[in-house]
């Protein structure tokens, strides 16, 4: 990557000899031999790097690292010192500077040093994007609805978030969110990092169903060089990843028993052990949680740890299936059209009174996810510029147990339905497993069970 270099130099050989070299890298420079005129070029070129000697006529380096740092804290700064000068060195770092050299200085170390905080600056700014991205699509605004149900799940959360700014110290408390797949609890949770305060900080999301239990531990947790056989190298845990921030664990009602003992302890004393570690780190980490399962049932039978549950439910949050919702389903089904017409190229695409009809009676048994994938298919099939009701394509199940008299007709959706309930038959309800069996995503298969009311307990 070609950057922009100020150097601030009073030794106009070295000064030359830096700026020939960085050139020949595919740089660009600017030099300066005073204090004065480094401030002035840097306010006229906005460097992407800076190489500044501490000895200048007019002053020393360092009070031009403060004097620049008042406005700029994302050029990379390098001190040029004399050697063995580490004083001015720490002072330096301590003002902003990012590195330091010592004099004599090395070509081909100016060099090096340049292309690595070239590419540090680099992947900040995609962090920076990314994170941006993530408060944009995140938050209370986008939870859409005003049914009274939706109402009151975001007073719930601005209760939680306003709780969590009067808190004096400590993490905040965890928090369960439940619900039906498909509700949006991976919203909620945003919403709940996003709008809080500890929204500058990571938000690390885990699905528990998505890993074999054999590695949930080493994600979460981390794990020393050697822990076991294919731990080749340290690794850092989310734990860890997400300290001073939020750590959203979807599908809880899955991870593993050991996992779930380990977790508590976090949740309890703020301290997490790598696998193969000796020693324990202290973490401060807000704990999110959701789960489409009945949680409380699996606890009473001893499939997940009571004393977890109770920890967990402290603070709980649940979401409203979309069937009680009232005229949310339109705003929904508005918003969605929105984005895919934009996605598709169909401006003039809307929703006739049919389909409105339509959307207000079928019962949503896949929620807002089964929505979101109607109106996308609507979108793209849609013959014209009307969605009529029978572009939507929708078919209320038959009940587990209870086929209608379509159920024995030769059709793609009965044979469908067919092939995934021998899946999770044959993997005893385990999702994952039924999914590789059929060759589809694990996504793909949560979304084609909501479309036939096939739940994973049914199976177990």
């Amino acid at each position: 990557m070609k950057a922009r270099i100020l150097i601030v130099e009073d030794e106009a050989l070295l000064a030359r000899n830096m700026a020939r070299y960085l050139e020949r890298l595919g740089h660009e420079t600017t030099s300066a031999p005073t204090r004065a005129e480094g401030i002035a070029r840097h306010d006229e070129t906005q460097p992407d790097v800076m190489l500044v000697d501490y000895n200048l006529p007019d002053g020393n380096g360092v009070d031009l690292i403060r004097h620049v740092r008042k406005s700029d804290l994302t050029t990379k700064i390098v001190m040029i010192t004399a050697h063995g000068n580490v004083a001015i060195a720490v002072e330096a770092m301590k003002a902003g500077a990012d590195d330091y050299l010592t004099k004599p200085v090395s070509l081909e170390e100016v060099g090096l040093l340049v292309e690595r905080l070239v590419s540090r600056s680099q992947a900040e700014e995609s962090l920076a994007y990314f994170r941006r991205r993530e408060e944009s699509r995140s938050g209370l605004e986008q939870i859409v609805g005003e049914a009274e149900a939706t109402a009151a799940m975001k007073r719930l959360i601005t209760q939680i978030l306003t709780m969590e700014r009067r808190q004096v110290s400590g993490t905040p408390p965890p928090v369960l969110i439940t619900g039906e797949t498909g509700t949006g609890k991976e919203l909620v949770a945003r919403a709940l990092h996003f709008d809080g305060v500890r929204r500058a900080a990571p938000f690390v999301e885990i699905n528990c169903a998505a890993l074999p239990a054999d590695l949930i531990e080493s994600e979460l947790f981390g794990h020393e060089k050697g822990a076991f056989t294919d731990a080749r190298d340290r690794r850092v845990g989310l734990i860890q990843s997400a300290d001073k921030g939020t750590l959203f664990l979807d599908e809880i009602g899955e991870m593993p028993l050991a996992a779930q003992a380990k977790l508590l302890k976090v949740l309890e004393d703020g301290r997490v052990r790598p696998i193969g570690g000796t020693r324990e780190r202290i973490v401060d980490v807000r704990i999110l949680a959701a789960t489409n399962a009945a949680i409380e049932d699996r606890a009473r039978g001893g499939e997940f740890r009571a004393d977890l549950y109770y920890r967990l439910r402290g603070v709980s949050v649940p979401t409203p299936p979309l069937r009680d919702r009232g005229d949310d389903v339109i705003l929904l089904a508005e918003h969605f059209l929105a984005s895919h017409r934009r996605r598709y190229g169909r401006p003039d695409l809307v929703l006739d009174d049919s389909a409105r009809a339509g959307l207000r009676a079928y019962s949503w048994p896949g929620n807002v996810r089964e929505l979101r994938n109607v109106m996308e298919q609507a979108a793209l099939l849609t013959v014209g510029e009307r969605i009529m009701a029978i572009d939507l394509n929708l078919r209320e199940p038959a009940p587990l147990g209870h086929p209608d008299a379509r159920s024995n007709a030769p059709t793609l959706g009965n044979a469908e339905r067919d092939l995934i309930v021998q899946a999770l038959k044959g993997a005893n309800g385990n999702v994952t497993v039924a999914a590789q069996a059929l060759g589809i995503s694990r996504d793909t298969l949560r979304y084609r069970m909501d479309r036939h009311s096939l739940r994973r307990g049914d199976f177990v």
